[in-house]
């Protein structure tokens, strides 16, 4: 029977005993302990299971905090822990047991606890696709399946700023009192909503309207304005202006402020004091500058560490307190010389720490050895990949659980990014963003997990168990084509990259190849028209996987296209685009908002207009 119950995360102590709970009765649930939203969440949940259930609040129980332990008996169901999230936490593993088991339950007993006590999900909500307050209430519910304790919404310029309506204004974004009721969501479930806002770079999306400009690196001339901010007392008291808006909508009493990848630092107005001083001394200034105010007030502060990472002689000027580095990698580990040289060298000349190639023991190797708090940051490897990069993704996830367990993080966020567009649906991500919580939870437990069969299981509940299957099919695909990108899949850059003079950089693909992915993407697409999901919002699952898979068949023959010049002709992919595009934006506004929409289909829009120009 232990094989046949599909559990996530995997347990550390599971033994089954004679019997089984009957189920039909009338539900009865008990709470010993205290109250609280997250009590009342817990048996409001346990009432689902119909048969007796006690929810024992024990902090004498002698298991880590958020552990517990479930028992089921011919009598009933009893779960103990030390803290609430732990009582949670049980009921969700007893809702899963109870999801394959509706009848009735086999007796066992489960202990279990977690390896890390901070284990998030963040996702991108700035790269043009908003979802609905329905999609974000289902992605809080299988955070909290999955027990994961944090979320963040990575923004740039999706809230809606009470005074910077011209930034926001077409992309749909969130609002104060959606924050706050999706932070009251959050709370009830145990988890911890931390507010994300960029202040560095990545702000191109304020700094092209006038208003802003002035606060850019490379300022208004022929070059700007860029997506940098000057690291200027002006453009601190501007992001802090920002801060004292957002901050009172969250109950979170940390916040990531971003500060990665500011490209054009030290090319405009900061170059003297980056020639004099060192760009890494100058980004530390600033990044302090925007942490100080944070810290005075008791907040603890997240930042990516990839511009510190490249000035390790800097992280000991670190605070040790309420301050945590995240590091960050999206690759599985690679060694510098396995990367062509070319690559190689546009990636130095980016500022690129290309040492971080090599895995996370690298980074979390610098931090431990300072004593700065950090959390390790994995991919979900789902952007610029349509169907996703599986292989990729899973080995990256493994490489950061040990890097942390290794090197004492604090914790593991895995992140999914929505780069060009975010054209890939959510159903892409859940095999990183899966394992992750498997893995932040206990890695030694999960040797046995079948990921792609929980998913279907627990996850999206597709009866027909074709969902998993067509994520891992279609996940290892962009591995098949013969060429070789870092950080996204040759299918989705030949969608996104000018239809003539494309030329891949690293490997070399065939005719043969390309027409075998095509040949699995139909095959996939026709099993994908039987499934039946019922979770993570039910039959738009299937319908959105299928057409993210249409758009990865159209790249495989613009590859062939720009690569073999053979293939179908310019007007039936023109035509095809077409389908897809007007698919695209059904399965989009069945899951996000309205903005943002046009400026995603903007790059497929330009692709259909390749063939026939």
């Amino acid at each position: 029977m232990k094989g046949q119950l599909q559990l996530l995360p995997r347990p550390r102590e599971l033994a089954f005993a004679p019997g089984v709970c009957a189920l039909g009765g009338a539900p009865a649930v008990r709470v010993q302990g205290p109250r609280g939203v997250t009590i009342a969440r817990a048996r409001q949940r346990a009432a689902q299971v119909a048969a007796p259930v006690l929810l024992r609040f024990d902090p004498s129980l002698g298991i880590a905090p958020e552990g517990f332990e479930l028992a089921i008996t011919p009598a009933g169901v009893e779960i103990a822990a030390g803290d609430v999230r732990g009582l949670n936490w049980g009921v969700s593993a007893l809702l899963q047991i109870h999801a394959q088991r509706e009848s009735q339950l086999p007796c066992l007993s489960l202990r279990d606890w977690p390896d890390l006590p901070e284990r998030g999900y963040m996702l991108d909500v700035s790269r043009d696709r908003v979802p609905t307050m329905d999609t974000l209430r289902s992605i809080v519910d299988l955070l909290e399946s999955l027990r994961v304790n944090q979320l963040q919404l990575y923004m740039e310029h999706t809230f809606a700023y009470r005074d910077h309506e011209e930034v926001w204004r077409e992309a749909s974004p969130l609002a104060p009192e959606e924050i706050r009721t999706l932070d009251g969501w959050c709370a009830e479930r145990g988890i911890e909503l931390v507010p994300n806002q960029n202040g560095f770079g990545h702000m191109e999306r304020w700094l092209k309207h006038a208003r802003y400009a002035p606060l850019s690196e490379l300022g208004e001339g022929e070059r700007g304005p860029g997506s940098t901010l000057a690291p200027t007392p002006e453009s601190v008291a501007f992001v802090r202006s920002l801060y004292a808006e957002l901050l009172p909508n969250f109950s979170s009493r940390r916040m990531n402020i971003g500060c990665d990848e500011p490209f054009e630092l030290g090319r405009g107005r900061s170059r003297r004091r980056c020639e004099l001083e060192g760009k890494g001394r100058v980004y530390l200034e600033y990044l302090l500058e925007l942490v100080s105010g944070l810290r005075a007030d008791g907040r603890t502060v997240q930042f990516w560490g990839d511009i510190i990472g490249q000035h390790p002689e800097l992280i000991p000027e670190l605070p040790r307190d309420k301050l945590v580095a995240l590091a960050w990698g999206y690759e599985a580990p690679l060694l510098p010389q396995e990367i062509p040289r070319n690559i190689y060298q546009s990636l130095a000349d980016a500022g690129v720490d290309i040492e971080a190639f090599g895995g996370f023991a690298i980074q979390a190797r610098r931090y431990a050895a300072s004593g700065v708090p950090f959390m390790v940051c994995p991919g979900t490897s789902s952007w610029l990949s349509l169907v996703g990069r599986v292989p990729n993704a899973l080995e990256n996830v493994r490489d950061a659980a040990s890097a942390a367990r290794e090197f004492g993080a604090r914790g593991l966020l895995i992140t999914d990014w929505g780069d060009q567009g975010h054209l890939q649906p959510p159903v892409v991500s859940l095999p990183g963003l899966c394992l992750a919580a498997a893995l932040a939870w206990s890695s030694e437990s999960q040797g046995d997990l079948d990921l792609f069969g929980a998913i279907d299981a627990l996850v999206v509940r597709d009866a027909t168990g074709s969902i998993g299957p067509a994520l891992h099919r279609l996940g290892k695909l962009y591995a098949e084509t013969g060429i070789r990108a870092l950080n996204s899949s040759p299918l989705s850059n030949a969608l996104l990259r000018p239809f003539k003079g494309y030329e891949p950089t690293w490997g070399r693909t065939t005719r043969r190849k390309l027409y075998e992915i095509a040949v699995e993407i139909d095959q996939t697409r026709a099993e994908l028209a039987r499934a039946t999901p019922r979770g993570f919002g039910g039959a738009i699952v299937a319908r959105e996987l299928s057409q993210a898979a249409g758009l990865a068949r159209h790249g495989a023959f613009r590859l062939m296209h720009a690569c073999l010049k053979t293939g179908p002709s310019p007007a039936e992919l023109g035509r095809e685009l077409g389908d897809l595009i007007a698919e695209q934006s059904e399965c989009w506004r069945a899951r996000s908002r309205e903005g943002g929409l046009r400026d995603s289909l903007a790059r497929l829009h330009r692709a259909r207009a390749e063939y026939t120009a």
